[in-house]
Parts: C-alpha cells; structure tokens; sequence
C-alpha cells in the first residue's frame, strides 16, 4: 500500500508514519513517501478556509499513482475570548483519490507578538520567532519537536500535534459504515 504525503517536512511525514502504524488493518505493509507539491502560498494560513484548503490541496497534489495521500496544513482560526483573537490548529486531508477525509488537531494561542506578525502577513510562525528573538532557528517548525514541542517544552512535540490530526481524519475512513455520503468530495 503506497501512501503519499504532500510535503517533504520530515516532522509531517514521521507523524504520518507513527500515526498510519496505529491502522495496520486499515493500511497493511504501508510505504509513507513525502511529495514535493507546490501549494499556494499564504504565507501562513489565517483563517480556517485557508487551513482546510492548504491541506485538501496538498493531499490532491500528492495523489498520482497510490491508494491514499495526505494532506497536512497548520494555520488559524478566529476564537472568541482568547488574547489575540486566534489560535493555532492542525487540518488533515485523507484523499482516495475520489474522498477527502478531513480532521483537525488541537488548538493553542500564539505569545501577541508572533499572532500579529502571523495576520498581517508579515512573517509565518517559524519566521516570526526568529524575527522576534525567540529562537535562533531559522525553520523551527522543521525541527524535532517543531514549536509546539518548544512552546510545551516536549510535553507536546508537532509530530504529536500533526498526528491528533490525521487521527481525527481516520474515524470516517475507518468507520465507513457510520459515515456513508459524508466524505466531502
């Protein structure tokens, strides 16, 4: 079973990886392969729309020659009572080539400063914590860990975010019987 994952970012395909080794029923003798696909760039999502679209079209750009690909974006959405406004989540798409199975992680706010430079185009979240001084990585969405891994300091790391994602996405997949014509095509 052929499985492709539209990034190359290794934190995204390992969480792939792990999480695909929890269904090996659903996915026996599963080959994960990261593909390069262009996306358009938002610079980071800031709304749920851009969210759920960036990983419906990575998972779409990846499908050729598989039996599933997915899509994995992270990205903001409007929440009310928090002190920026918004919080960070994860969106999966599982495609089939017909299907998208959709899910998203867990959410959390960014520090002020970082959500600012995030929804005014200014920087992504990597780039914003550089920029501010933060960090000293240039790409800490890419490294072990990723920044929720630094903002939790390990307790969540974004392999572990990605992956509550991709699980979310699975329940129609594996529950078909509960979910006939709900898959959004």
């Amino acid at each position: 079973m052929k499985i492709y994952v539209g990034s190359m970012n290794r934190l995204k395909i390992q969480a792939v990886r792990d999480t695909i080794s929890l269904y090996p029923t659903l996915f026996p003798q599963a080959e994960i392969t990261g593909i390069d696909v262009e996306v358009e760039e938002f610079g980071h999502p800031k709304n749920m729309e851009q969210t759920v679209k960036g990983a419906i079209t990575r998972a779409k750009k990846a499908f050729s020659d598989c039996n599933y690909s997915i899509g994995l974006e992270g990205g903001l959405l409007e929440v009310p009572f928090t002190n920026t406004g918004y919080m960070e989540t994860g969106a999966c798409a599982v495609y089939d080539g017909e299907k998208f199975y959709l899910g998203l992680g867990p959410a959390f706010e960014w520090p002020k400063k970082v959500a600012e430079l995030i929804t005014e185009g200014k920087a992504d979240a990597s780039k914003a914590f550089n920029q501010l001084g933060l960090t000293q990585h240039e790409k800490l969405g890419a490294v072990t860990g990723g920044i929720s891994g630094f903002l939790t300091k390990g307790r969540m790391t974004r392999e572990d975010f990605t992956k509550y994602s991709i699980i979310m996405a699975l329940i129609q997949l594996e529950n078909t019987n509960f979910y006939k014509d709900s898959a959004t095509n």
